[in-house]
């Protein structure tokens, strides 16, 4: 499988083609005409390592002849999205890893900075290069000790829990918490959301109530004394623009028991005690993780890159989970097949299978695989994409109701509504794309829908990351501004 590299390229000149030939936007006058002034350079996005460039486009979303498993027809509907960066192959077991690995070496690192474990305050920074006060946070720079004395010991300790029956040292999972914060700049920027009472409504005709109390959903996270994650959702006066900013905690250690609680009747211990933990499973899709966690994941992987970029990275748009258009849209490839592949058939002239799924009733080995397979063995779509069908299904962002893209807008849709706890369970269903090892044929369709709730771990379903790209315009065909 092919991974990309890096490449920072400075555009010189944009080459103008196809329908594009207007005048160049870098004009200049003279005589106190407007001409329009100069942005300086332009960003050019480097491609994310490891993803792909889906470029903007059409897509004819659903399924258009009869569904002939159930005897039903499904909504199809005409849309566009813009283009994104999507990873190229399903988030694997080494790649979650480094995530849980991060957050083990932060929980580390804070407790060798407290006093109950010898107080190393050089494990944290507490004031700037000129010696000012900042915000108390990890420094990474500091290595963790390679022969850790009787205190850094008892840290180090703490994070494992022992098995009573063999005497292993594991990972404690329950302590691999992960707190992030995301702002919600669509809320922030809805007009009746607006601070000042006079701009949340432009008909003139209508009085300003300057005492008018606006109240808006706030999700917050917290420990509390007895360790437990306590997620609430607050309905409160909107005061300022920090209102806008949602924190969460979530535990991101895979549920390795979802081989045994995923099937019934069935011997899969070894999967629950080897898939996550052996490193021959390293490059496999990482499963038993959840919605929630599969968000934490991108919350996580942004903040990480966003600490290696300069001045630059406000450019750069936040990784995410792809909507429900955009997983179609990216699997059909750039024909819009009814498959990731260019025919309607599941294997080759030869005998090879494009996929790694179900394809008889029982037999799982007749694809060449039983359970999942190692990421990219399979030949790409199009679009540079691997297993887009089969292997484990993937999670998005777009809440499942049964009105599908009847319910969507046809300009980059997406239906969201992050449900409170106290929510009933039903409005906890997220589209689950793709199809997965243990489905047939039908359920392997790029159009085709199902879901799961959103804290619920399968053994089948993982995820891959999109981008949005950090600008619509495409790299190779740039609108200019026309003369009037």
């Amino acid at each position: 499988m092919k991974k990309n590299i890096i490449i920072i390229c400075a555009v010189a000149a944009v080459v103008l083609t196809g329908c594009f030939g207007g005048k160049s936007a870098t004009s200049s006058g003279r005589g106190g005409e407007v001409v329009g002034v100069g942005g300086g350079k332009g960003f050019s996005e480097p491609t994310p390592y490891g993803m792909t460039m889906i470029k903007r486009g059409f897509l004819r979303m659903g399924i258009d002849k009869q569904d002939s498993l159930w005897g039903k027809e499904t909504p199809v509907k005409d849309i566009s999205v813009d283009g994104f960066w999507m990873d190229e192959t399903e988030v694997t077991n080494s790649e979650y890893k480094q995530f849980v690995y991060w957050v083990r070496d932060s929980i580390l690192r804070t407790r060798l900075a407290d006093p109950a474990y010898g107080g190393d305050e050089t494990y944290m920074i507490t004031e700037d290069k000129n010696g000012d006060p900042v915000t108390p946070h990890l420094n990474w720079k500091k290595q963790l000790p390679r022969k850790p004395n009787e205190d850094e010991q008892r840290a180090i300790e703490s994070l494992y829990v022992t098995n009573p029956v063999t005497g292993e040292k594991l990972l404690d999972a329950s302590q691999m918490n992960y707190r992030y914060e995301i702002y919600d700049y669509t809320a922030a920027a809805l007009r009746r959301n607006r601070l000042n009472p006079a701009e949340r409504n432009l008909n003139t005709d209508l009085p300003v109530d300057m005492d008018e109390v606006v109240m808006i959903s706030k999700d917050t996270a917290y420990i509390d004394d007895e360790g437990r994650i306590v997620r609430e959702t607050i309905n409160r006066q909107l005061t300022g623009p920090w209102d806008f900013l949602n924190t969460y905690i979530v535990n991101v250690y895979p549920d390795t028991t979802c081989w045994v609680n995923d099937f019934r009747n069935s011997d899969n211990e070894m999967y629950m005690r080897n898939y996550f933990s052996n490193p021959t499973y390293n490059e496999y899709p990482v499963v038993g993780v959840t919605w929630e966690q599969a968000n934490a994941f991108c919350a996580w992987r942004t903040d990480y890159l966003l600490k290696g970029l300069g001045g630059e990275a406000r450019y750069i748009q936040r990784y995410r989970l792809p909507t429900e258009a955009e997983w179609e849209y990216a699997a059909r490839g750039k024909d819009g097949n009814e498959f990731p592949w260019e025919n309607e058939q599941v294997k080759s002239g030869d005998g090879c299978f494009y996929a790694n799924f179900k394809p008889d009733r029982g037999n799982y080995t007749k694809d060449g695989n039983l359970i999942t397979s190692r990421t990219g063995i399979y030949s790409s779509n199009s679009n540079g994409l691997y297993d887009m069908a089969g292997n484990v299904a993937e999670w998005t962002s777009t809440i499942y109701t049964e009105a599908g893209v009847d319910a969507m807008n046809d300009l980059n849709p997406q239906l969201k509504y992050n449900a409170a706890k106290e929510d009933p369970y039903r409005l906890k269903k997220k589209s689950v794309r793709g199809g997965s090892w243990k489905d047939p044929e039908s359920y392997i369709r790029s159009a085709w829908r199902t879901w799961e709730y959103q804290n619920q771990p399968r053994s089948y379903i993982g995820f891959r990351c999109v981008r949005s790209l950090a600008s619509s315009q495409s790299t190779k065909q740039k609108q200019s501004k026309r003369k009037r």
